[in-house]
């Protein structure tokens, strides 16, 4: 796999973890109840207890070093 294939993957993974994550807070918060039906599988099951909390534990400094270093379109500089 190529570095920006592996970036697209992690990239898509995360953003759907992050995602489903949120939509469980807001569901918990104002409906009292958990979200939308989330994904059982083991590898989604380590993206939304291992990854989700870390990623938001860390700081946006961090976050955002990781961000830029990872090759992709959002590395692009528009004139």
């Amino acid at each position: 796999m190529r570095p920006v294939e592996a970036a697209q993957w992690l990239r898509r993974n995360s953003e759907r973890s992050l995602m489903d994550a949120a939509e469980e807070d807001l569901a918990r918060r104002y409906l009292g109840r958990g979200g939308p039906a989330v994904r059982r599988r083991p590898a989604a099951l380590f993206w939304r207890r291992v990854f989700v909390p870390v990623y938001r534990a860390l700081p946006w400094g961090i976050r955002h070093t990781a961000l830029r270093a990872m090759p992709g379109s959002h590395r692009r500089r528009w004139g």
